[in-house]
């Protein structure tokens, strides 16, 4: 097993902090702007706490807690939220698979929405991996600290729930590609195709922009942006998306 505290090896967020310190936890803020495409992406604000593991199986332990705008639009109603349907995962640690680190998670999605049109109607239970490649920066790119790229499949599934709302099966996929530069600069891009088999196998897929700045050990700011590459009306694709984040390590 890779320790949990190299590169890649529970998610994202722990990569941006330096290996010398090794958080307890996160707390994430983030604001999305979203044009919707489809019912489940909306205007949001959505809060995410995680707790670290370590020198566990389980690498970390995951709630979200979205808070969708009443006013669905682009512009939204930030100090109109409702409530949406909630998450909890559970993310195990770095694996090698063909010489690659690889890990894992399993979630679960809770049909708390208030009003019920804010979320799916449906529990939802989700099984994922990610494999990540370190790679070399080309030679002529001599800012570059850190290269890597990372692909993750995920099945999501419906059971249970509001029987008259609409079942949910989709595969998604994440082709992640990240830059870091010295000041605790990124940049990432990320394609996330998804295939939608109760909607007889449409797809569609987002590209996302996003750069950030880890100011210190305990903060990271980060600014989005996604667009549509194909695919309108498939279930968690949109139009458009701006995102602001900001998490806190401790």
């Amino acid at each position: 097993m890779i320790a949990a505290g190299t590169a890649y090896a529970a998610d994202d967020e722990q990569e941006a902090a330096p290996a010398a310190f090794f958080p307890r936890g996160l707390v994430e803020l983030k604001r999305q702007a979203t044009a919707r495409g489809t019912p489940d992406e909306t205007t949001k604000t959505q809060l995410k706490f995680d707790l670290f593991v370590p020198d566990s199986v389980v690498a970390f332990l995951r709630l979200e807690l979205p808070f969708p705008d009443a006013k669905t639009d682009f512009s939204g109603s930030p100090f109109d939220p409702d409530f949406g349907d909630a998450k909890f995962r559970v993310g195990f640690s770095a694996v090698e698979i063909a010489g690659r680190p690889t890990t894992s998670f399993v979630e679960i999605t809770f049909p708390t929405a208030n009003p019920v049109s804010q979320g799916s109607g449906k529990y939802q239970g989700s099984v994922g991996a990610k494999m990540a490649f370190a790679l070399p920066p080309p030679p002529a790119w001599t800012h570059a600290v850190r290269q890597g790229f990372s692909v993750q499949l995920q099945q999501v599934g419906s059971f249970a729930g509001d029987p008259t709302r609409k079942d949910i099966s989709q595969t998604k996929f994440e082709l992640e590609w990240r830059d870091t530069w010295p000041g605790g600069h990124y940049g990432k891009a990320t394609v996330k195709p998804v295939i939608d088999w109760v909607g007889n196998g449409r797809t569609g897929s987002v590209l996302e922009l996003e750069g950030g700045w880890v100011i210190d050990p305990r903060w990271t700011l980060a600014l989005m942006g996604g667009v549509l590459l194909w695919g309108e009306g498939v279930p968690g694709t949109y139009s458009r998306r701006v995102e602001l984040k900001l998490a806190h390590r401790y």
